[in-house]
């Protein structure tokens, strides 16, 4: 009988969704684990190969607890609220729930047609008002204790799409949608307080089991730093503070940089002689991205404001000030010292502006480049700190600065408060209203979950304010503490609010009078593994530890941290179609370069439409089986690391199951012991496959597996046999597994089964089969005890009636042994 994939993978598809045995159980007697991957967005486009290679791994990991004999959660919902959404909304005309609900169901299919051991009874939708209820709470409890408040900032606006954009959609002041100017506006927008949590933040991650690259990430996105913050005078009379890392290096400060957005600009309107040059550079800067504002090759640009002077605190020198959109007003106080003599950006604007150039830390030539190597070093030109090392030099010039009333010490970090509104429709509405009496107030917690109203027109309006702005029955509505009329806030949540705390969900979905029960988080909690992509270290990673530590703070769960282990994997690329490779005479390839540039130097690329290299799992599926897609996915390449999908090696992992199916396809009579020729490869192969799928190995598990059954090829395997190679595969390709092990008459299901156990004394094979050479030609295989003398092995040659055959007549002139793998027999004719 042939392997009928299609078939057997339907079976036992519908067999699992009868009887749920993938269900986590709250009250179990056993060790739990929980293992998570980051819920999908439910795009209109459905599942590509890049979401299963993290789900198939995690599935592996789960599958495998359990047979180590956990009860596990392995949990999947959609994160179904935000942009994307919308605008694939407003672009077909059709509503955002509708567009959620058809691309769940999709989702929900390709999922299961997958084979994941997933929950299914604890699926989570964040677009759910039984979910949302509780994003709103978290929200309200920390609009109560001060974390959530209203400011007034800068934003990216869009002229044409009528909407704030992210930094990253800016591209050279336009939209990187519709390609209209962006403009900066003030908005008034809700915002969270996780600077307060920053110094956790950093410091929690000693204690986490996270990759090294993550926990650098998110060090340097919150950017802790210390130093101080320092007072310059100004030849108005006023102040301008810096916040500097360099304080030892005040001496060689030469002019001062601010941001084109500083307030400060403003009361000085009346002495700037070139204000008109001063507004046009603002005004330019304005319809920059921060993104594009701070690239490290950009050409330094900026405007000396003339008839104001900075005064250096340490040396009474006037020195000038500029506006430079390099330095941003989020970032610190707006205001920098420039010391061009240790710094590259410094230097570079200093010898575009013909400004001076001091060296103060000694050991560079400072008029031809920044002498940067200075974090050690002798002071110089620096009055009473010469001739101090650098840290000493730090230390006195912030005591003299503190004693003078100049500044103070002072820890600074890159990290800014979360801005938390959106003028948008498909989002968690807040749960606050505005009074003029009572100012903002929280909705009473009984009438959560303020819903989302449907609307006939979810699009974006023109001044800038949330479609919901329009609904005036829903926004008008009563103060809650006196009373009066008050207006609900008519902006939503972003799309990072439900996944901050999704995985808390999950441990108990069905809850309707708390987030989570004590008992279900105390059981469950902290999730033991997640896995994700490395694009959201610095934002889902973080927010959701945000609001972990928040929830810590007020009793809602047990643990500091949300995740006590984080991995991440590499993106799979696929092939491209313009690569010069792909051709084969010089001018083909040159051809290719004019018109494609870099990439057509470039073998693989990101899967995009445009390119025609995207795969789409449900054409793999139908042509090869769910159980070849979930192996090749993780028989591709080293798992943290990018990898290429190749169509040829896909066909590879189909022909290997057509191995094993071939192989256990008939029921192999006996008992379930090991055969004698094959237990030492089987109790290597546990041991191997167990501890690389516990390392993320997943392709060195997967050839361990490929070369047993080679050895099954070469030695008849036994039932035992048999029964460990399915119990070994079947984390990976559960489905021809499920159907092998029934055939063979095993007991339960193979993924409830314990995973076997290995000897290391049986994985040391008792006997050796040698090759033997003549001349060295082979010409017979002898069977040998392992590790046998020389002499034994000698004597066991000589007795091999092919080799008596071959050396009749022959004299033996050398014996070369090597041990344990062959003979080789020097012979010559006898005389």
């Amino acid at each position: 009988m042939n392997y009928d994939f299609a078939r057997i993978e339907k079976k036992w598809q519908e067999i699992w969704e009868r009887e749920k045995p993938y269900r986590a159980e709250n009250d179990s007697k056993k060790p739990k684990f929980y293992g998570l991957i980051e819920f999908p967005y439910p795009s209109g486009q459905g599942l590509h190969v890049g979401h299963p290679r993290p789900y198939t791994a995690m599935d592996v990991i789960t599958r495998k607890k359990r047979m180590d004999g956990y009860n596990v959660l392995f949990p999947i919902g959609y994160d179904a609220f935000g942009l994307p959404t919308e605008n694939y909304a407003i672009k077909n005309h059709i509503h955002p729930a509708v567009v959620t609900h058809d691309n769940i169901a999709n989702f929900t299919n390709q999922l299961k047609m997958l084979g994941y051991g997933f929950d299914w009874d604890r699926v989570v939708n964040t677009s759910d008002p039984d979910y949302y209820k509780w994003t709103q709470w978290i929200f309200l409890q920390m609009f109560k204790r001060g974390l959530a408040y209203k400011a007034t900032m800068s934003v990216n606006w869009c002229t044409s799409c009528k909407v704030v954009l992210a930094n990253e959609e800016v591209v050279e002041g336009v939209c990187e949608r519709c390609g209209s100017e962006v403009v900066r506006k003030e908005k008034s927008q809700w915002m969270l307080a996780i600077t307060k949590y920053a110094d956790r933040l950093i410091d929690d991650l000693d204690d986490l089991d996270f990759i090294d690259r993550v926990k650098t990430q998110q060090r340097n996105w919150i950017g802790r730093s210390y130093g101080a913050e320092v007072d310059f005078g100004t030849t108005k009379g006023d102040k301008l503070r810096v916040f500097t890392t360099r304080a030892d290096t005040l001496f060689g400060v030469t002019y001062m940089v601010i941001s084109p957005e500083h307030p400060i600009l403003d009361s000085w309107a009346d002495a700037i002689s070139n204000l008109d040059e001063v507004r046009e550079y603002q005004a330019a800067a304005a319809k920059k991205s921060d993104f594009e504002r701070t690239e490290i090759n950009k050409d330094k640009t900026g405007v000396e404001i003339k008839g104001v002077r900075a005064i250096n605190p340490v040396t009474g020198d006037e020195i000038p000030i500029f506006i430079s959109d390099y330095v941003l007003a989020t970032y610190g106080t707006g205001a920098i010292m420039a010391v061009p003599g240790h710094d590259e950006r410094d230097w570079e604007f200093a010898k575009k502006f013909n400004l001076p150039i001091i060296e103060v830390v000694a050991g560079g030539n400072v008029e031809e480049a920044a002498f940067t190597d200075c974090d050690t070093g002798i002071l110089v030109n620096s009055g009473f700190l010469n001739g101090l090392p650098v840290e000493e030099a730090k230390k006195k010039i912030i005591q003299w600065l503190t004693d003078k009333g100049l500044g103070e010490q002072k820890v600074n970090f890159k990290l800014r408060d979360w801005v938390f509104s959106r003028q948008r429709y498909w989002g968690e509405p807040i749960p606050l209203v505005y009074c003029d009496k009572c100012g903002w107030q929280a909705i009473p917690e009984s009438e959560l979950p303020l819903k989302l109203p449907n609307v006939e027109s979810y699009e974006p309006t023109d001044d800038g304010e949330s479609p919901l702005a329009k609904m005036t029955d829903w926004v008008n509505t009563t103060c809650p503490c006196c009373g009066g009329p008050a207006r609900r806030e008519t902006d939503t949540m972003p799309n990072w609010a439900g996944s901050s705390w999704y995985f808390l969900r999950y441990m108990d979905p069905h809850n309707d009078s708390e987030a989570v029960s004590k008992s279900a988080e105390e059981y469950w909690g902290p999730v033991d593994w997640y896995n994700g992509g490395m694009e959201h270290t610095t934002l889902h990673l973080l927010y959701s530890r945000f609001w972990h530590k928040f929830l810590y703070d007020i009793g809602v769960v047990h643990t500091k941290e949300p995740y006590a282990k984080r991995t991440s994997h590499g993106m799979i690329l696929g092939q491209n179609p313009h690569y010069v490779g792909n051709v084969e005479s010089e001018a083909e390839k040159q051809a290719l370069i004019d018109k494609y540039g870099n990439l057509a130097l470039r073998p693989s690329v990101k899967m995009s439409k445009s390119l025609g290299n995207v795969v789409n799992p449900d054409d793999v599926v139908k042509e090869f089986g769910a159980d070849t897609l979930r192996l090749y996915i993780m028989f591709i390449g080293d798992f943290e690391k990018t990898a290429t999908w190749s169509s040829t090696a896909v066909k590879g992992c189909k022909r290997f199951l057509d191995k094993v199916w071939n192989l256990a396809e008939k029921q192999i009579p006996g008992d379930e012991s090991y055969s004698a020729a094959n237990s030492a490869i089987v109790h290597r192969t546990i041991k191997k496959v167990g501890e690389d799928i516990e390392q993320m190995k997943f392709n060195t598990a997967i050839a361990a597996l490929m070369a047993l059954v080679n050895a099954y090829s070469d030695n008849k395997p036994s039932r035992g046999d048999i029964k460990a190679l399915l119990q070994m595969l079947s984390p990976f390709a559960p489905h021809i597994v499920e159907e092998l092990w029934q055939m063979q008459g095993f007991k339960g299901y193979a993924a409830a089964s314990k995973w076997p156990e290995f000897d290391e004394k049986a994985m040391v094979e008792s006997e050796r089969e040698l090759a033997v050479q003549i001349n060295g030609k082979l010409r017979a295989t002898v069977t040998v005890p392992a590790d046998s003398d020389d002499d034994t092995v000698i004597a066991a040659v000589k007795d091999n009636e092919k080799v008596k055959r071959q050396i009749e007549g022959m004299e033996i002139v050398k014996t070369i042994v090597v041990k344990n793998r062959l003979v080789n027999l020097i012979v010559k004719p006898a005389r």
